[in-house]
C-alpha cells in the first residue's frame, strides 16, 4: 500500500471509490471541496493506494490558523473501513505527513460511522474534539435522522406517522404541486425563500454567490437536485439534496411565509423521497438534530418530530476527533477557537 495525492483529474476515479463505501458522503467529495474553495479553505485528497486500487482516503480542507499556522478537517471523512487497521494506520500517516506540510496544529475528522470506530480513532492518536455542549454536536450534526430501506409508496406511507400522511395528501389537495426539474434560474427562487426561513428561524444565510458556486459544482455534476413547491404557481418552499451512490441527503430548506396552512414541506419532502427511491437510493437522510432530542415544546422538538414522521430513525455518530500536532498549541487552540469562531460570526456580512 502507499500514500497518494490525488489531483482534479482524479476527481472521477475517486468519487465512484467514495459511492461504493457505505460510509461515502458527498461531502468527501472534491466537488465539495471547490465549493468551499469559494469560503477560503483549500482542499487536499489523500488516499491510500493498493495495486492501483483506492482502498481509503479523506478530502481534507486545510484553513489558516494564528500563528502561521493552519488547520485540516475531513468533513464527514475519513472514508475508510475502521475495522482495517493497517489501512487506517497508513491513512493516519498519510494525513500526518499533509499536516506537517501544511503547519497544520490538527486535522479535525468527523466520519459517519458509529460504535467500535471511536476506540480505533484513540488508538490511532485522536481524542474527541471539544464542542458546543448545545446544539447538533459539531461542525457536522452528530445526531440524524434516517428513513430506511426505500420502498415501494404503499410501504412507505404504511410506516409514515398518521398526521404525516394525512399533511402530504392535504397538500396534494389543495394543489401544491412539486418539481425536481428546476433550472438555474429558479436557485434564485429558491435563495429568496431561505433569506425569509433565515430572518424568521434567526440563521445566518450565505450570499447568492456560494449557492452558484453550490450550482455548478454539486447540481450540474448530478450529485444534488433542487426542488420547489408551488401553489398557484406561488413558490411555497424549496429544498436541495445531495445524493451519491444509494444515499440521498436533506441539506437545505426554505419556505414562505405564506400559506403554510397548505403544507408544502410535507409534499416536497415526499416527493424528495420517491426520487431518490427510484434513482436506486436506500437511504434518505434527514440530516441533523440536536443531542438532547429535545421535547415537544421547544422549536427543534417540532423539527423532530417532523422527521420522525417520516419513519426516520435516530442515528448517532461518534462525533468530531482531533488529531493534535503539537499539545501546546493544540492546548492554546482549543482555549481560543470559541472566541474566534464568535467574533467571525459578528464579521459575517448581513
Amino acid at each position: 500500500m502507499q500514500i497518494e495525492r490525488l489531483s482534479l483529474s482524479d476527481a472521477a476515479r475517486w468519487r465512484e471509490f467514495v459511492a461504493g463505501m457505505p460510509t461515502g458522503d458527498v461531502l468527501q467529495c472534491m466537488e465539495w471541496g471547490e465549493v468551499k474553495a469559494r469560503t477560503g479553505w483549500r482542499p487536499f485528497t489523500v488516499a491510500v493506494v493498493d495495486e492501483g486500487r483506492i482502498v481509503a482516503g479523506a478530502l481534507a480542507l486545510c484553513r489558516a490558523a494564528p500563528l502561521g499556522r493552519s488547520i485540516l478537517y475531513c468533513p464527514r471523512g475519513p472514508v475508510v473501513d475502521f475495522g482495517d487497521e493497517e489501512v487506517v494506520r497508513c491513512l493516519v500517516e498519510g494525513l500526518r505527513q499533509l499536516a506537517h506540510e501544511q503547519r497544520a496544529l490538527l486535522v479535525k475528522v468527523d466520519p459517519p460511522v458509529c460504535g467500535d470506530a471511536a476506540s480505533v480513532l484513540r488508538q490511532a492518536g485522536f481524542r474527541p474534539a471539544p464542542v458546543p455542549e448545545k446544539g447538533f454536536g459539531g461542525t457536522q450534526p452528530r445526531a440524524v435522522m434516517k428513513t430506511f430501506p426505500l420502498a415501494d409508496d404503499d410501504t412507505l406511507l404504511a410506516r409514515f406517522k398518521p398526521k404525516t400522511r394525512y399533511n402530504l395528501r392535504l397538500a396534494e389537495r389543495k394543489g401544491v404541486e412539486v418539481t425536481g426539474e428546476t433550472t438555474r434560474e429558479d436557485l434564485r427562487v429558491f435563495y429568496d425563500l431561505l433569506l425569509v426561513t433565515g430572518e424568521r428561524d434567526g440563521f445566518h444565510v450565505r450570499d447568492f454567490g456560494y449557492y452558484e458556486c453550490l450550482w455548478s459544482s454539486i447540481i450540474e455534476r448530478g450529485l444534488g437536485r433542487l426542488f420547489l413547491a408551488r401553489h398557484e404557481g406561488q413558490a411555497l418552499a424549496g429544498a436541495i439534496d445531495f445524493v451519491l451512490g444509494k444515499q440521498c441527503w436533506y441539506v437545505y430548506g426554505a419556505s414562505s411565509n405564506e400559506q403554510r396552512n397548505l403544507m408544502p414541506n410535507y409534499l416536497l419532502q415526499w416527493r424528495m423521497m420517491q426520487w431518490a427511491r427510484d434513482r436506486g437510493c436506500e437511504v434518505y437522510d434527514f440530516r441533523g438534530i440536536p443531542l438532547d432530542r429535545p421535547g415537544a415544546g421547544d422549536d427543534l422538538g417540532g423539527l423532530v418530530r417532523f422527521k420522525a414522521g417520516f419513519a426516520a430513525q435516530y442515528v448517532e455518530y461518534v462525533g468530531e476527533w482531533d488529531l493534535p500536532l503539537s499539545a501546546p498549541l493544540y492546548r492554546a487552540f482549543t482555549l481560543l477557537e470559541p472566541l474566534v469562531r464568535r467574533i467571525r460570526l459578528k464579521l459575517r456580512p448581513a
